[in-house]
């Protein structure tokens, strides 16, 4: 009698098996593919952009000797190939280059960065995955009603704005004029830890979370209602299972791994949302490092960075594509 109200994904992985590893397998391989075409259309259109290099670093003022110099320097008198290749041979014996701003190792001026970077996204992340999963939980046991219809409207408004709408709008309301609560930018000392600065975190913070919970809670929500409709579910009030423990026995284990795997996806997205957000709140990140190397035409912390956050994406795909072989999910 107790099969009739197991989840009917336990009866499903055995044969899915080998298939879901094939394709993790084959998705693995074109992932690594994939980062070699990026790092290839990275090289490319940072050669491409506009300017001669050397000038551009040395200045108009610089003699043709200091100019051919740097040139010879950079690599630059070598054909484009052998320049790419030195560029990613030296990047896979962790050697990125030298600033051309600074003239320090490109793993040095991006070092706290990264640190900085991943310290933000792992605090969203920790606030924003526990809450999807209450507020999902919440309005599936409350679908139709006002309040999960107003949540999926906030969500879906939420969703359609750019990232620097909703950080301004959240420095506007908490940071300046409104409710000056939190500091509206983000600055503190290269080196120090962020979280020495945690009421400087908040408004970035905060940013990530919304953006977050409003997407990953209708994935949860939609898994709960799923599972909540489902025969095994029904079964399960035909024998006198209180509400509560088929929510959270039942409902809530299946929409576990779809909300854990998409917000692997989100945690990526975010990384590449850094950008706007770090230059919003002006925090020393890899987001405004890739601006600032953007601006001043750093030609090595541009790549670096650039390939940084294509090599975070693949590893966030690959946990994913982990967490669908493991549960079976790839080939539901």
């Amino acid at each position: 009698m107790t099969d009739v109200i197991t989840t009917p994904r336990a009866a499903k992985r055995g044969p899915r098996g080998t298939l879901s590893g094939m394709r993790l397998v084959w998705r693995f391989l074109s992932g690594i593919a994939v980062l070699f075409v990026v790092s290839i259309i990275v090289f490319v259109v940072t050669q491409a952009l506009p300017g001669d290099l050397p000038r551009l670093v040395l200045g108009v003022d610089a003699g043709e000797e200091q100019v051919e110099a740097l040139r010879v320097q950079l690599g630059l008198d070598r054909p484009p190939l052998e320049q790419y290749w030195g560029w990613f041979t030296g990047v896979l014996s962790g050697d990125w280059g030298t600033s051309l701003v600074s003239g320090r190792p490109v793993v040095e001026v991006l070092g706290f960065r990264i640190v900085n970077s991943f310290t933000l996204i792992a605090i969203a992340m920790l606030v924003a995955v526990p809450l999807s999963f209450v507020v999902g939980v919440w309005t599936a046991a409350r679908r139709e009603t006002v309040g999960d219809r107003a949540m999926l409207t906030f969500s879906m408004v939420t969703n359609s704005l750019p990232d620097f709408v909703l950080g301004t709008l959240l420095v506007v309301l908490l940071g300046t004029t409104v409710f000056p609560l939190f500091p509206p930018v983000s600055l503190f000392p290269p080196g120090d830890l962020p979280w020495w600065y945690p009421a400087q975190l908040v408004l970035p913070v905060m940013t990530l979370v919304i953006m977050a919970v409003t997407y990953l809670y209708r994935l949860v929500r939609a898994s709960v209602i799923d599972v909540l409709d489902s025969e095994y579910v029904q079964m399960a009030h035909l024998k006198g299972l209180r509400g509560g423990t088929i929510l959270f026995r039942h409902a809530l284990p299946n929409a576990v791994i779809p909300a854990v795997q998409a917000a692997s996806i989100v945690f990526a997205v975010s990384l590449g949302g850094l950008v706007v957000i770090e230059n919003l709140f002006t925090f020393p990140g890899v987001g405004s490092a890739l601006s600032s190397a953007i601006a001043t035409h750093d030609i090595p912390v541009l790549q670096a960075c650039v390939l940084l956050i294509a090599t975070t994406f693949f590893i966030c795909n690959t946990i994913a594509d982990l967490l669908s072989a493991r549960f079976g999910l790839g080939d539901r």
